[in-house]
């Protein structure tokens, strides 16, 4: 009996602490896995949407745990000394131990990420790894594994994470026998930058924002950094150094996003083929556009389109 544990600290995250629990203390599971709420101390926890949940032991259940989950909560302060402790003895005996969305931050308060790739939900991928340099954060990974230490980005990638777990756990079969009992897909294409907002840096200045209005109704066109000085007046030099300065971006890449957002707006709007969205938001080719979607999104242009039309 493999015996799963989740930790929930003051005002969890309630998605994601239901997302194990449905998979590993499902009662189709009760053969394979045991599993339990945990908490500092054993009674009710808040949760960031306002209700409570019952945890039904305290910090000594981590002693016996096969795996530990970590869901997220509100806010991702470091965690107290007691948690960091149990959690780093539970790593330490060689339990396997996951984080969900913004869990991330209570094992990296611990140290158990230091020198580890991992993610978190987009939103507080940069929090994470300006608080703790020592972790290789990757802001677009749906999960990452380390093996005995895995992590997983904001709220529904905790499933993926999960089934994942189960896959190495059961196999394939049996992975997918449970992917189908919650109504979800084994392996969700792309990673989590085709659910960020869509939007690029505004310049500060009158002059290269109207430039910026000028490039985007012509991203069809062969644009080149020349081009570009040339429509504000400037030189190429000047002209990269202060788009640089007032975007974040060199030029280029400024039009490289500009035709990105246009050919996913394309794809989900339009019936055009996959030629034609390529030519349409000037990546040029197909072969370009899939290039640009598998580095920028992790996804295919078809799967982005079957998953986003309108």
């Amino acid at each position: 009996m493999h015996n799963v544990v989740a930790l929930a600290l003051p005002d969890v995250v309630a998605f994601d602490l239901s997302t194990p629990a449905q998979v590993f203390g499902h009662t189709e599971e009760r053969d394979r896995y045991a599993f339990s709420v945990c908490a500092r101390r054993a009674g009710p926890v808040p949760t960031s949407t306002g209700f409570s949940i019952e945890a039904t032991a305290d910090l000594d259940a981590l002693t016996q745990a096969d795996t530990v989950f970590v869901p997220g909560y509100q806010p991702p302060k470091d965690p107290p000394p007691d948690v960091v402790g149990a959690l780093r003895e539970a790593s330490r005996r060689g339990a396997r131990i996951a984080s969900i969305c913004i869990g991330a931050f209570a094992l990296a308060g611990a140290g158990l990420l230091d020198g580890l790739e991992a993610t978190t939900h987009w939103q507080w991928a940069d929090e994470l790894a300006i608080r703790f340099p020592a972790v290789r954060v990757s802001p677009n990974r749906l999960f990452v594994d380390e093996g005995s230490i895995l992590t997983g980005a904001g709220v529904a990638a905790g499933i993926d994470l999960c089934l994942h777990m189960y896959r190495n756990d059961h196999g394939a079969e049996a992975a997918a026998a449970a992917a189908n009992r919650m109504v979800v897909s084994l392996n969700r294409p792309g990673g989590q930058a085709q659910h960020a907002p869509r939007h690029t840096p505004r310049p500060a200045g009158d002059d290269m924002a109207r430039l910026c209005q000028w490039a985007a109704t012509h991203l069809k066109e062969s644009l080149t950094v020349a081009d570009l000085a040339r429509q504000a007046n400037v030189s190429p030099r000047t002209l990269a150094r202060r788009f640089a300065d007032e975007t974040g971006m060199a030029p280029m890449r400024w039009i490289t996003v500009q035709r990105l957002l246009e050919a996913r707006r394309l794809l989900e709007s339009s019936d055009l083929s996959i030629d034609d969205v390529a030519l349409e938001s000037g990546l040029g080719t197909a072969a370009n556009l899939r290039l640009h979607f598998a580095r920028e999104i992790s996804t295919t242009p078809t799967a982005y389109r079957a998953a986003y039309r309108q």
